[in-house]
């Protein structure tokens, strides 16, 4: 009994997950479109390793690509692990994508206080003289909670991006700029999906590896 009990309950899993995964690709896009400093979300079934369940803040979006950085996925390392000539600094290492991931790339709430850094949003700014950045953090002046460093992006060639958001494998959100910095990472994707709306609410409900249930 107890058997076909385990099989029953097993079988109304499989439907109800075929039943999300259905309506996922059912959704409508929630008509915000891709733009510098917006997010993307993955749908919650991706099983790709550095886009599974990632917020992504996008830093370019146009006709000829776009790109971004993955926000939500910190790494077991410190920036002077993977930079040598920079002082002590106890700032975290992300996984920014699968492009370029030999190098490290930043982004910042500094402003013009680093030179040649391009505005994000009103808040954050991408990149920047690494030797101005590199001198500040000398004089003890750079607050780790003002920035971010990476290893590698995300891009996507022309139009690409749109399709994959047209497809559901994205859903985008606007978020408040001040907030990117503060939200603990393995709390981001939940806190943004559950700004799209109720078409979206399920992915906050389904496994993030249905194979293990």
């Amino acid at each position: 009994m107890e058997q076909l009990l385990n099989c029953f309950s097993c079988q109304i899993y499989k439907e109800s997950l075929t039943k999300n995964h259905k309506a996922m690709f059912e959704i409508k896009s929630n008509e915000v479109t891709p733009a510098a400093g917006r997010l993307l979300l993955s749908e919650p079934l991706l099983r790709d390793f550095y886009f599974r369940r990632s917020v992504v803040l996008l830093i370019d979006h146009g006709e000829d690509g776009s790109f971004g950085v993955i926000i939500n996925k910190p790494l077991k390392m410190s920036l002077n692990d993977v930079v040598n000539g920079i002082p002590e600094f106890d700032a975290p290492v992300y996984i920014g994508g699968p492009v370029a991931s030999d190098k490290v790339f930043f982004l910042h709430s500094l402003g013009d206080e680093i030179p040649d850094s391009v505005p994000v949003n009103d808040e954050l700014y991408w990149g920047g003289n690494l030797e101005a950045l590199t001198e500040k953090i000398k004089e003890g002046t750079v607050d780790p909670d003002s920035i971010r460093f990476f290893l590698g992006y995300s891009g996507w060639t022309g139009n690409q991006l749109d399709d994959e958001i047209k497809s559901n494998s994205w859903a985008v959100a606007i978020p408040k700029p001040e907030m990117i910095m503060k939200l603990k990472p393995e709390r981001m994707w939940n806190k943004y999906v559950s700004t799209l709306g109720s078409d979206y609410r399920f992915w906050l409900h389904l496994p993030k590896d249905p194979m293990l249930n």
